[in-house]
C-alpha cells in the first residue's frame, strides 16, 4: 500500500500536467512543427502548392538554384547591412536614451512612453505612416529638407537610398523596445556599486564604462541577439513599403520567399529559401549561445541549481 499510493499520486499529477499542456502542445505542433516539416519536405520537390502533396521529386535542385540566385545573394548582403547598422547605430542609440531616461529628470515617464509607443504600433500602420512622411512629392521629410535648400529625395524609389530609408523606419519602430530592455537592466544594477565608484572619484563616464556597461552585458547580448534575428526575418515593413523594389534593391530573404511562394506559385523553391533562412538563424543562434552567451547561461543554470 505504501508503494502503490505514491505511484498513483505521481500518475495523477502527470495526467493533470499533460491535460493542461495538451492545448498548447497541439497548437505548437500544428502551427510550428508541422509547417517546418512540410517546408523541409516540399523543398526537394517541384511544386506549385496546389493539387495535393508534391510528387515531382528533384532532390537538391532547389537549393542549388537558391545558392546561385543573384537576388538571393543580394538578400544576404542586404540582411548583413541591416544587421551591421542595427548593432552599430540602433542599439547604441537605444542604450544612450535608456541611460538618459534612467536619470531623475522631469517627465521621464512621459518620454519613456513616447519612445516606446512606436513598438506598440503594428508593422502595417508604421509602414503606411512612413510612406506618407517620406513621400517624394508631398511628404513631411522632403518639406522640411526644402527649408534648408536640399533637393527632394526619392526615399523608397531610389536604389541608393531605399535601404537607409528602410533602416530609418526599422529604427523608429524597434529602438523603443531595446530602450526598455536597457532601462530594466540598468535598474537591476545595485545602486551601491555606482555610488561606491563615485565615492572613489570615478566620473560619470568612468562609472558607466567600468561599472554600468559590464553589468549590462547580459542585457546587451540579449538585445543584439533579438536585433540580428529580427533583421534576418524582416518582412512586413519591406513588403508593405516597397515590395522589395525598386529592382530588388530592398528585397530581403523573407520577401523573396513570399514572392516565389505566393506570387509565382513556386512553392518548392520558396520552401528551399525558408529552409536556408531556418539554418542561417539556427547556426547563428547556436553559435551565439555557445560562444557569446555562455557565461549568462552558465550563471542562470547555477542559480537554478542553488534554488533547488
Amino acid at each position: 500500500m505504501k508503494t502503490t499510493r505514491p505511484r498513483s499520486l505521481r500518475l495523477r499529477g502527470f495526467t493533470t500536467i499533460l491535460l493542461f499542456l495538451l492545448p498548447a502542445l497541439v497548437l505548437f505542433f500544428g502551427l510550428v512543427v508541422a509547417p517546418i516539416l512540410l517546408a523541409f519536405y516540399a523543398s526537394v520537390f517541384k511544386w506549385n502548392g496546389m493539387r495535393g502533396l508534391p510528387t515531382d521529386f528533384i532532390g537538391l535542385a532547389n537549393f542549388t538554384r537558391v545558392l546561385a540566385d543573384e537576388v538571393f545573394l543580394g538578400d544576404l548582403w542586404r540582411g548583413l547591412l541591416l544587421i551591421i547598422l542595427s548593432v552599430a547605430i540602433q542599439l547604441p542609440l537605444s542604450l544612450g536614451i535608456a541611460m538618459l531616461l534612467n536619470q531623475k529628470i522631469r517627465g521621464r515617464a512621459f518620454f519613456r512612453l513616447l519612445f516606446f509607443a512606436p513598438y506598440v504600433l503594428s508593422e502595417a500602420i508604421t509602414a503606411v505612416l512612413f510612406m506618407m512622411i517620406l513621400s517624394p512629392t508631398d511628404g513631411l521629410a522632403n518639406y522640411i529638407l526644402g527649408w534648408f535648400g536640399v533637393d527632394q529625395l526619392d526615399w523608397f524609389a531610389d536604389p541608393s537610398t531605399v535601404m537607409m530609408s528602410v533602416f530609418i523606419v526599422m529604427t523608429w519602430k524597434y529602438f523603443g523596445f531595446h530602450m526598455i530592455l536597457y532601462i530594466a537592466g540598468r535598474q537591476g544594477i545595485p545602486r551601491e556599486l555606482t555610488e561606491a565608484a563615485q565615492i572613489d572619484g570615478a566620473t560619470g563616464w568612468k562609472t558607466f564604462r567600468y561599472v554600468t556597461l559590464p553589468l549590462l552585458g547580459p542585457t546587451i547580448r540579449i538585445s543584439v541577439f533579438l536585433s540580428v534575428i529580427g533583421a534576418i526575418q524582416l518582412f512586413d515593413l519591406v513588403w508593405i513599403i516597397t515590395g522589395g523594389g525598386p529592382s530588388h534593391s530592398s528585397e530581403t530573404m523573407a520577401v523573396t520567399m513570399f514572392q516565389f511562394g505566393f506570387k509565382r506559385f513556386q512553392v518548392g523553391y520558396a520552401s528551399a529559401i525558408s529552409v536556408v533562412m531556418f539554418f542561417i538563424s539556427l547556426v547563428f543562434a547556436l553559435f551565439y549561445q555557445r560562444y557569446v552567451m555562455r557565461r549568462d547561461l552558465e550563471g542562470a543554470s547555477t542559480v537554478l541549481r542553488d534554488q533547488r
